[in-house]
């Protein structure tokens, strides 16, 4: 599995639980007071607010990626890929509370406390700027889905990787969201309960991708060979260090 099969899964995620996106941060979305009168502003400012989720997601996954990059380095990388797998695998067969993941921490609850503070704050501002910061705190937000996507991305085995891997989600989030601001309630309850039904399904194939790229069968795109990914590591190291 190539890092541009995965940044595909990426975007994949992000599309398939667009809907998903809509029912956590639709609220916040339709709060935005966005001047449907001037078309400028309008799409002006939802296109900020929706980089401003992006970017808090490519910093997440750039955080992620330093964890990645140390097994990488360390020569860990495949194991990580078929525990990784196994774990997407396990959370669907061992159900539990995982969008809860990191909520009943304390910490956590004080961070979150702030962000919601600073969020309702900057909400009932107008201007550019803050509708971008709206979009980066928005970022924070617990969500499910940003838990699987972030855990997905330790794969992607480096800082700009795992940036790229979640904003390649957040592209994949883009569409629903920007419309739903532009729209309104798009997307009915029911709909969206349809298609979560889907991603139990969604991380089992995702589980199974990483499973066959951390056994290294030599399967092109999927599973590449031990000796293949020795190879593109070395191709990265410069000459003066080799």
């Amino acid at each position: 599995m190539e890092l541009g099969t995965i940044y595909l899964a990426a975007l994949s995620i992000g599309l398939v639980f667009g809907f998903h996106c809509v029912g956590m941060c639709g609220p916040i979305a339709f709060s935005l007071g966005l001047d449907a009168d001037n078309k400028f502003k309008f799409y002006t400012q939802n296109f900020l607010y929706q980089f401003g989720r992006i970017t808090t997601y490519a910093l997440l996954g750039a955080a992620v990626g330093v964890v990645g990059q140390g097994f990488d380095i360390a020569g860990y990388q495949r194991y990580v890929s078929i525990i990784a797998g196994i774990l997407l695998i396990a959370m669907v067969l061992l159900p539990g509370k995982s969008t809860e993941i990191g909520t009943n921490l304390r910490p956590v609850n004080r961070f979150m406390i702030k962000i919601k503070i600073f969020l309702s704050k900057y909400l009932q501002r107008k201007d550019n700027v803050s509708r971008y910061i709206t979009g980066i705190l928005n970022g924070f937000l617990p969500c499910g889905i940003v838990y699987f996507a972030l855990a997905s991305s330790l794969v992607a085995g480096g800082v700009v990787q795992g940036a790229l891997y979640m904003a390649f989600f957040g592209l994949g989030t883009f569409p629903f969201m920007f419309v739903t601001t532009l729209a309104g309630k798009l997307v009915n309850i029911k709909i969206r309960k349809k298609v979560m039904k889907l991603f139990p399904y969604f991380m089992i194939v995702l589980g199974v991708l990483f499973i066959l790229r951390g056994t290294g069968l030599g399967i092109k795109m999927l599973s590449p060979s031990k000796e293949a990914l020795e190879m593109k590591k070395e191709e990265k190291v410069p000459e003066c260090c080799k």
